[in-house]
């Protein structure tokens, strides 16, 4: 009979064959120094997001309070709990409010998020880099305008007296004040800003364009590969953590449409049309001096936009996607 070869007793902390080593974990003094330089880097910005956001973010007290600035302040007004927040979903200006910002969200999500993915696609199709710098500036150049100048821009195309009204009479019809109609306002504004933001947000998609390999689309297009079958199987995958990433910040940002572009036209089509989130703050909170009211539903507009960050990003690691933060 042959010797038996003993078995080898495995000491504890010892790696065994086919087994991988366990990942390094640093601890935060070893990270610190790893990383001083980038904190340096950073700290001027902290400073200014801890002197201007989380300070002030300290006074949404006063939406549980009965809050009066003439009289107490905050260490003085009364506690009242929940009372302002159970006053909201009992008034129906609210209500509409929240309505009206939910329905403008979800019809911006679909006719608004494609555009700057699109015009992106066609921008980087254009093979003239003199054309395409033109373009580009072209479509750029509406971010730039503030407000007031878009709207009076679309006042004067498509108002009362505006020329698409003035070509309407000119052939013997009937014209129509689009920027008066109640029932096509939530048109009018995604409109205003596709032509206003769609430019500068095809900025970051061009910025993702450029990394995708160039040899992928060479090796797609000597297999047989055509235009689309190209842009199906290499570009929209390689645009997909930055249209995920896009996807998320916007559900997370859904009850911010604007202040300022409703306030202009508040006007002109009414507030059962035109109040939001931010409208409604400012006419029931600081025209009316209830600041402790305006609090309760800002406060509640950025709680619920957390809770649409943190489950969109959930799905964003279901679907393998690293999202706005990974748990690794």
């Amino acid at each position: 009979m042959g010797a038996m070869t003993a078995k080898r007793p495995v000491r504890r902390g010892t790696r065994t064959p086919g087994h991988a080593a366990p990942p390094n974990r640093l601890s935060w003094r070893a990270k610190a120094r790893r990383d001083w330089p980038l904190l340096v880097m950073n700290l001027p910005m902290l400073l200014v997001v801890l002197a201007f956001w989380w300070i002030p973010a300290l006074g949404n007290v006063i939406a549980f309070q009965d809050y009066n600035p003439y009289t107490g302040g905050i260490a003085g007004s009364p506690v009242i709990g929940f009372t302002n927040f159970a006053l909201l979903f009992q008034d129906p200006q609210f209500l509409r409010a929240m309505l009206n910002t939910l329905s403008i969200t979800a019809f911006q999500l679909v006719f608004y998020f494609p555009v700057p993915i699109m015009l992106a696609l066609l921008l980087n199709s254009i093979v003239s880099v003199r054309l395409r710098a033109f373009v580009q500036g072209v479509v750029y150049m509406p971010y730039f305008f503030s407000w007031v100048l878009v709207v009076a821009i679309f006042q004067q195309m498509f108002g009362g007296a505006g020329l698409l009204a003035q070509i309407l009479r000119d052939n013997g019809r009937e014209a129509v004040d689009w920027m008066t109609n109640s029932d096509t306002f939530i048109l009018l504004i995604t409109s205003q800003t596709i032509w206003k933001d769609a430019g500068w947000g095809a900025i970051i998609f061009l910025a993702a364009l450029s990394t995708i390999d160039p040899n992928l689309y060479e090796a797609a297009a000597v297999d047989g590969a055509r235009r689309w079958r190209r842009m199906w199987h290499i570009t929209l995958p390689g645009l997909r953590p930055v249209i995920v990433l896009l996807l998320i910040l916007r559900l997370g940002d859904a009850l911010n449409v604007g202040f300022e572009q409703f306030m202009l036209q508040r006007s002109a089509v009414g507030s059962e049309a035109s109040e939001v989130f931010d409208t409604f703050v400012y006419w029931s909170g600081l025209r009316t001096g209830d600041l402790g009211y305006g609090a309760a539903a800002g406060l509640f507009k950025g709680l619920v936009g957390l809770l649409l960050i943190l489950a969109a990003n959930r799905v964003a690691h279901a679907l393998g996607e690293r999202g706005v933060y990974s748990r690794s």
